[in-house]
């Protein structure tokens, strides 16, 4: 197959693999899906290396003059968000079993080291999130509340990057994760909420339900307590918490819009995803683990994340896909609607 033929008719998620073996050739393909438990551990620790770093920066900014310990202490809060949607990408990693060679490690590890700290079951996600790939490009998309209603104007984006700033997102996000882990509403990182029967159940019920299905990520956040207490810093928990109620979601809202917002809606994925040019800045932040090779990891779901900028250099050769945008472009277009009336 030719890239024109690529082109003319659409990369669809039936056929995709197909497509792409008679493009660059079966054992390149082969060799795309090797998958590596060294490189799952690296990702992890380097991951956590990252937060060690930005706990070490607060402690430093503690003994420092204002004027210098509160820029240290907003940028390490910045790195605190992006490592925890750094945790939240491995996860997603793992949902696909692409983190790690071994099943084990793959589901169980990478439970225990990204997914529960930040309230986040890879069962669970894995589930919903193989509905997303399924009907990607569909009002049927299972997560198409996260890129519904674009494009709006510049000052509804802003009320909405201000709210996810400002941790009201992540307050209701915290709720969120109360009623879907005590069986109130289905389980989701969408925006829609389906209730559930109640069947006579008491709050009470609720609760106990709660703690059956959030006990490994209440244990989780009690042992990074724990450690951070062991160490004479359990102020850095806050630290952790802020993160996670504001630039651990502003981050997540960016990374999604880029991914899916404004796209068609058809099943080609080449035209209901997209790619995005990610600098160290935006890959530090919103785009961890090269997140943004959307349409690659669309079209190969299954490949490891450290394959995705390989396999977006090949399809780049081959003229297959397009030169992605940057995230500046992405925030511009969804924020539209003023220039696109006048």
């Amino acid at each position: 197959m030719s890239e024109q033929d690529l082109f003319a008719e659409g990369l669809q998620r039936q056929s995709a693999r197909r497509k792409l073996t008679e493009l660059l050739g079966e054992q390149t393909i082969k060799d795309l899906h090797r998958r590596s438990n060294w490189m799952g551990l690296w990702s992890i620790a380097s991951c956590w290396g990252a937060i060690a770093i930005a706990f070490g920066m607060i402690v430093w900014a503690q003994t420092q003059v204002l004027w210098l310990a509160l820029p240290t202490i907003i940028i390490a809060l910045a790195i605190l968000g992006g490592r925890q949607l750094g945790l939240a990408i491995l996860m997603h990693e793992a949902s696909h079993r692409a983190l790690f060679e071994n099943v084990w490690l793959n589901d169980k590890l990478s439970n225990w080291l990204c997914g529960h700290i930040i309230f986040l079951d890879v069962e669970k996600y894995r589930k919903h999130h193989f509905v997303h790939h399924a009907k990607t490009g569909t009002s049927d998309d299972i997560d198409y509340s996260l890129i519904r209603g674009f494009p709006t104007s510049q000052a509804s984006l802003v009320r909405k990057l201000s709210r996810d700033f400002f941790g009201i997102t992540g307050f209701k996000n915290l709720i969120g994760v109360y009623l879907m882990n005590a069986g109130y509403v289905k389980w989701t990182v969408a925006s829609d909420i389906e209730k559930l029967p109640r069947n006579g159940r008491s709050h009470l019920d609720y609760f106990i339900n709660f703690l059956k299905e959030a006990w490994p990520s209440l244990v989780a956040n009690v042992i990074l307590f724990t450690l951070l207490w062991a160490i004479g810093h359990p102020e850095l928990y806050l630290a952790w918490f802020v993160a996670y109620l504001s630039p651990y979601l502003l981050f997540t809202r960016i990374r999604a819009l880029a991914e899916h917002a404004m796209t068609e809606q058809c099943p080609d994925m080449l035209k209901n995803t997209r790619s995005t040019n990610a600098g160290p800045i935006a890959r530090a932040l919103f785009a961890p683990f090269r997140v943004n090779y959307h349409i690659e990891h669309h079209a190969l779901a299954s490949i490891p994340y450290w394959q995705l900028p390989k396999l977006h250099k090949l399809l780049r050769e081959k003229n297959a896909v397009p030169k992605p945008p940057g995230y500046w472009y992405v925030l511009k277009l969804v924020s539209s609607k003023d220039l696109q009336a006048a």
